[in-house]
């Protein structure tokens, strides 16, 4: 990555110095990356004695419960459950931290009251275009693994931290290695050297790492297990192209109790797969259709999310929708969607 600037240090300083109550924002159905980053800054601006409110527009999945602690939780507003409540603290708030986005929209149910607010707001962010022009600072490079990894620079920079990742609070250490741990699916994808040394430096530091794979991976319940099994051997196809998709309806989701976050990594079972080069997940989610997206080097999955699917992303990691009612008439027409717009698309590497 690159190196990060010391005058964006100082201003990022002077601007915490200068608010009384910060509100701290990310994306809409948060996971790991945006619950870890969230949580991290949290407890960092708390060491500093700061008045702060984290916001979510949606509920985290159950498996990222450890990472709000008792003392915490009280400063946790999720708009889906406390819409007035989560208004007010973006209102009244001094300075906005954006974590884990690059626009205003993927907040979903926020981005109204970000879009109108006049406070001095600061983007920390990883994904490929940022809109800058809505941020007083801006914090953005793709060359690492996740928000949390360059929140982690971020805070090495700071004279509090003073790249010593022992003087990070322990909170927010256990939150950036989980973020890190979660955006790169345990070190399999997006790592870059920048990465292992953030990881090396956090384990010196004495982060449990153990504890957080515990908790991540070995908690779900029985249903997702079988979920797993139900979607690999029944709903998983494979076109000639080499695209492998799963389409998950509404049923199917009722019958396994699909929580959010019990599919988090199903989309990349599909690429171990020799012939498969790019794998597509679709969950049936009211109006629309939420599209995840995973490829092979070689493969866009940020260019087929974009073009096709609503989206965006990363080069090998990317997310889209489907409107029903728009792109499709209902989930029965996803299948023969997603074959004809990858078949063309797969054109540009396979003609």
């Amino acid at each position: 990555m690159k190196d990060i600037d010391s005058g964006h240090i100082l201003t990022l300083e002077a601007m915490l110095s200068a608010a009384g109550r910060i509100a701290i924002v990310t994306h809409m159905k948060p996971d790991g990356d945006a619950l870890g980053s969230s949580t991290a800054m949290y407890h960092y601006l708390k060491a500093i004695g700061k008045d702060c409110r984290m916001i979510l527009s949606d509920p985290n999945p159950s498996n990222l419960d450890f990472l709000i602690g008792e003392d915490s939780r009280k400063d946790l507003l999720i708009y889906e459950a406390y819409p007035l409540s989560a208004a007010a603290a973006i209102k009244d708030s001094d300075l906005i931290i954006c974590l884990d986005f690059n626009a205003f929209h993927r907040t979903d149910t926020l981005e109204p009251f970000l879009s109108e607010a006049r406070q001095p707001k600061i983007l920390i962010d990883h994904h490929l275009s940022p809109d800058t022009e809505h941020f007083d600072l801006v914090f953005s490079e793709t060359e690492v693994s996740s928000a949390s990894e360059l929140l982690y620079h971020i805070l090495m920079h700071t004279g509090r931290i003073a790249h010593d990742a022992s003087r990070l609070p322990s909170a927010s250490a256990v939150s950036l290695m989980t973020g890190m741990i979660t955006d790169t699916n345990n070190f399999a994808n997006s790592v870059f050297p920048s990465t292992l040394r953030m990881a090396s430096a956090l384990l010196e530091a004495g982060t449990d790492r153990d504890m957080i794979l515990q908790q991540l991976y070995n908690r779900f319940s029985e249903s997702r297990l079988r979920l797993m099994g139900h979607m690999m051997k029944d709903l998983m196809k494979i076109t000639d192209d080499g695209v492998a998709y799963i389409v998950l309806d509404k049923e199917t989701q009722r019958n396994y109790h699909v929580k959010d976050g019990d599919t988090e990594g199903f989309v990349n079972m599909p690429l171990s797969i020799d012939r498969v080069v790019m794998s597509i997940l679709l969950k049936e989610d009211n109006d629309r259709i939420r599209v995840s997206i995973r490829s092979k080097k070689g493969y866009s999955a940020n260019a087929c999310a974009k073009e096709h699917f609503n989206g965006g992303g990363h080069e090998n990691a990317s997310g889209g929708r489907l409107y029903i009612g728009k792109d499709v008439r209902d989930i029965n027409e996803a299948p023969e969607y997603i074959e004809r717009h990858t078949h063309t698309f797969m054109r540009r590497y396979n003609g």
